[in-house]
């Protein structure tokens, strides 16, 4: 347990866990005992008196410190070091205990005055001076838009919270260990050190999606220095991985945390923030979904579900792991199989992708790509048939038939949705094609729909693909 002495460390994740569209090199069976054994030391408080794991007789303890670790980032619990266990130790990540939701210090540490006061004692020569200042003044503003806490910038003197740029071992019991691993920590309230924040200098320091986004750490390491430990909610700012999503915001855990210490905002309106989908909530919908490349991708807000035949478990997480330049909100996407693309739309603009690139000259305007007319505002679902090179647009209540080939609108659309596709309704939120069948998402309701009889062959909840056990 952290004492005042000792910093909540912070660093984040380079790669999102879980994710497996990120390989780690391969290392020897050896070398992976050794990986097991010092993250559940570090980690999980794993008792091994320096013996290798691999030695001993009893098994047990090791094999409940990895399903504990397992079940807090969401991979599969089977208490053995699989290949998405293994890949996620072997990530740059914190420097303290896995907690469970969003949980307060060790000790529930707080600071008696919610006024309270912050000096930058030296700036990264990474950033001009004043955007280190915009960057922190933000990070600050977060956490006071939703609790009672003010904060007062100082440019002399003793502040409450204590901001520096640092090397190596910096004397605080704490060294960073060079690019990338810890990047940065801060130490939980209290006298002292207490509150302060360390950012790594070996990083590069950034105000877009390069390396590390200044703003969006030091928004997290100052939920530490206020009293906050990770979460487990991956949506979360307190969430342990570095995900830069381009928007940098509190989700309503983070704000039930802060409040949970601080009391609510004085605001007349209280501040809500976003939540994570849960792929087996029985009220989940919707943004858009595609086939890439065999693989179904789900989209809801800024994250993605994807699931394929080879890896049963849903993979949650954000959409800018793949694909940091789309926007968040996408409203339809469709794969366009014969030019391997994926084709993002949101309002009437629209993105093309190959693998994890976007290509170059997007966004590019839906009316003069596709050549729907200008009424047209926004795309609320699509899907292409591969076999005709047919891709259909869904708008309202109306749809559009669009020829890969050829590049053009086909004559005589739009038509009702309701007359070509009986039984599905007349809206559609999502839809993708597989094994010949359309499926139709509208609110919690899916619907395959087979194109030759034009029927309807069974309606079903939308997460049947996340094999939920209650469904």
């Amino acid at each position: 347990m952290p004492s005042l002495l000792l910093p909540l460390l912070l660093p984040l994740l380079l790669c999102p866990a879980g994710s497996r569209g990120f390989p780690t090199p391969p290392e020897t069976p050896e070398q992976d005992v050794e990986t097991v054994q010092k993250y559940l030391e570090n980690y999980y408080n794993l008792k091994t008196d320096g013996d290798q794991i691999a030695k001993q007789k009893n098994k047990s303890p090791v094999v409940e410190k990895l399903k504990q670790m397992q079940e807090f980032f969401g991979l599969k619990v089977t208490g053995k070091p699989d290949a998405d266990t293994l890949k996620v130790m072997k990530q740059p990540r914190c420097g303290v205990p896995d907690v469970a939701r969003f949980v307060l210090t060790p000790g529930q540490p707080q600071w008696e005055n919610t006024s309270l006061t912050y000096r930058i004692e030296n700036y990264t020569p990474d950033l001009p001076r004043a955007v280190v200042d915009r960057a922190m003044e933000k990070a600050f503003q977060l956490w006071s838009n939703a609790s009672p806490l003010r904060f007062t910038k100082l440019s002399e003197g003793q502040a409450d919270i204590m901001i520096s740029f640092v090397w190596g071992d910096h004397r605080d019991n704490s060294p960073f260990d060079g690019p990338g691993g810890n990047l940065a920590h801060a130490f939980q309230p209290g006298p002292n050190l207490g509150g302060d924040v360390h950012f790594d200098e070996d990083e590069r320091w950034t105000n877009d999606f390069r390396d590390y986004n200044l703003y969006r750490v030091a928004a997290h390491e100052l939920g530490h220095s206020l009293g906050l430990g990770h979460s487990t909610d991956i949506g979360a700012l307190m969430y342990p991985n570095y995900i830069f999503s381009g928007d940098v915001q509190l989700s309503q855990d983070d704000i039930n945390g802060i409040q949970a210490i601080y009391g609510s905002s004085p605001n007349s309106e209280q501040p809500v923030g976003p939540q994570t989908p849960q792929p087996c909530d029985s009220k989940l919908t919707f943004d858009a979904i595609t086939t890439i490349r065999g693989e179904i991708m789900f989209l809801k807000d800024r994250f993605y579900m994807r699931v394929n035949s080879y890896y049963p478990e849903v993979e949650l997480n954000f959409i800018s792991v793949f694909w940091p330049h789309l926007p968040n909100g996408l409203q339809a996407a469709y794969e366009a199989a014969s030019r391997d693309e994926i084709r993002f739309f949101k309002g009437n603009k629209y993105w093309a992708v190959q693998g994890q690139n976007v290509l170059r000259g997007y966004p590019k305007d839906i009316s003069t790509s596709f050549g729907f007319p200008q009424t047209v505002k926004n795309i609320d679902a699509a899907v292409s048939e591969e076999e005709t090179g047919k891709t259909y647009f869904f708008v309202a209540d109306k749809y559009w038939r669009y020829d890969e080939y050829k590049r053009s609108m086909d004559v005589g659309y739009p038509k009702m949705i309701a007359y070509d596709f009986p039984g599905i309704g007349n809206k559609v939120d999502a839809v993708f094609m597989k094994d010949g069948f359309f499926y139709f998402f509208h609110g919690t309701r899916q619907y395959k729909f087979d194109p030759k009889t034009k029927r309807v062959l069974a309606i079903l909840k939308v997460n049947s693909w996340f094999n939920c056990e209650k469904n």
